[in-house]
């Protein structure tokens, strides 16, 4: 996935590690980056979920480390699709095993009538769908 720079050149995405105030390293953060002048910016479909867990820290966050491809569904796709032990699969099928594995997970929530579970794999599978309908124009 790439797009123009306002430089002109090319930018790559590519999954970076962000740092909040000096003590909080968030992992696997979806940025587009320009090789030619370094600028760099949030993809922008992660921009929401990223900025609502930085608020989530608060103004005097203690030191961590979080994977964001744990609590991004997109940057957890896009952090299996660049993995090695990946490389033999496509995108889709690597898609569409993870909304495979989240439908049987949603079937497992519901039959343990966990409403928190349940609410959880349903927004997981929704940032999947949006961004598919966004990208594919199926909306």
């Amino acid at each position: 996935m790439q797009k123009q720079c306002s430089c002109g050149e090319t930018m790559s995405i590519r999954l970076r590690t962000v740092i909040f105030q000096n003590k909080v390293e968030i992992e696997n953060v979806p940025i587009y980056s320009c090789d030619d002048c370094q600028r760099s910016e949030l993809f922008p479909p992660i921009k929401q979920e990223l900025t609502g867990y930085i608020r989530t820290l608060g103004s005097k966050p203690e030191a961590a480390t979080v994977l964001f491809d744990e609590m991004s569904e997109l940057a957890g796709l896009m952090h299996k699709v660049t993995h090695k032990n990946n490389q033999m699969y496509t995108v889709e099928s690597i898609i569409q095993e993870r909304v495979n594995e989240l439908l049987d997970t949603l079937l497992l929530a519901k039959s343990l009538g966990d409403d928190a579970w349940v609410e959880d794999v349903r927004h997981r599978l929704k940032q999947i769908t949006s961004h598919l309908t966004t990208t594919y124009r199926l909306s």
